[in-house]
């Protein structure tokens, strides 16, 4: 029974260190040369901000997408 308990521990220790990065997508963040908060609300948030929505609306590319940025 202690075996059992021990493995089932291992595994759930191993799966909650991996999960944050299976639904993380880096391969975006080097196709694009950004940071991933430049589409994400935060760093390791799946929330996204405008450029984030953009882009993923329009099949993974920010061609077209124009930055809305503060003038003082």
């Amino acid at each position: 029974m202690t075996k059992v308990l021990r493995a089932l521990a291992i595994l759930t220790g191993v799966t909650l260190l991996f999960a944050p990065f299976a639904v993380s997508t880096p391969e975006y963040s080097k196709k694009e040369q950004r940071q991933c908060t430049f589409c994400h609300t935060a760093m390791g948030k799946p929330d996204l901000n405008e450029a984030g929505k953009y882009y993923k609306d329009h099949d993974h590319s920010l061609r077209g997408f124009e930055e809305n940025k503060k003038r003082p």
